[in-house]
């Protein structure tokens, strides 16, 4: 069975958005860097999407901080 990208898009982005969701509370961010573990350890690239997940995952962990930074908590 092939999945589309999209579908495999859409399927990352939720489990980005929702690792965030679940994170967002503290400057550590374990969930996310678990996230990342994982897509790190998946194989194979799947045409880019990895690796863009990746750096979609860093993103998210950066912005996070940043905004704790921001609140000063």
């Amino acid at each position: 069975m092939k999945i589309s990208s999209s579908v495999k898009i859409s399927a990352v982005s939720l489990v980005i958005g929702a690792v965030i969701g679940a994170c967002a509370a503290g400057a550590n961010q374990p969930n996310m860097q678990a996230a990342r573990a994982e897509l790190i350890q998946a194989r194979p690239n799947k045409g880019g999407h990895r690796d863009r997940a990746i750096s979609l995952v860093n993103a998210a962990i950066n912005e996070t901080e940043a905004g704790i930074g921001y609140a000063g908590d």
